[in-house]
């Protein structure tokens, strides 16, 4: 007799891959940050970084049903981010960062725009950091005595206050 190899089988993302349909980035990237947004899908993308998992073994951490860990790691391959091997019973899982690094670079187009931002907040809180110090060295100041006319009966004159600086 001979002994055979047990043949694998990759299971494809989702029923229209054999090219029915062709998926756009923006429907793609949909997929990816909807899969992205639960917690549980997140952990089990932890997982399965260092080393591709069987299903039993991703679904062991968790206080789910084993039909709910394969219900995530469904969505999961639908958005492309995991990779399923079919052994007959058993379903090894492996991560697919491809999806990932898509999403990373959508996101990093938004990187000027938040860092123009920041640079405007940095900027308004280092102007009022300076007006604060302003104020506070008025008020602190001793009193100059004037060497004008004395000022009239009843009249106190306090330090004068900073004005604030005009924008360029």
């Amino acid at each position: 007799m001979m002994a055979t190899a047990p043949r694998l089988r990759v299971v494809p993302a989702s029923p229209d891959e054999a090219g029915t349909e062709a998926v756009t980035e923006e429907e793609r990237l949909s997929l990816v940050f909807a899969a992205l947004s639960d917690p549980v899908r997140r952990r089990i993308l932890q997982q399965i970084e260092a080393q591709a998992l069987l299903v039993s073994e991703i679904a062991a951490p968790f206080n789910i049903s084993l039909q709910a860990v394969s219900r995530h790691i469904q969505v999961l391959v639908r958005a492309g981010l995991v990779q399923q091997e079919r052994s007959g019973r058993i379903s090894r899982c492996s991560i697919d960062v491809g999806p990932l690094f898509d999403a990373a670079v959508w996101l990093n187009r938004y990187t000027r725009y938040w860092q123009g931002q920041f640079d405007l907040l940095g900027a308004t809180l280092a102007e009022l950091d300076e007006q604060r110090a302003a104020e506070e060295s008025a008020t602190t100041a001793p009193h100059a005595v004037a060497a004008g006319p004395a000022p009239a009966a009843g009249i106190v004159r306090g330090p004068r206050r900073a004005r604030p600086r005009r924008r360029k």
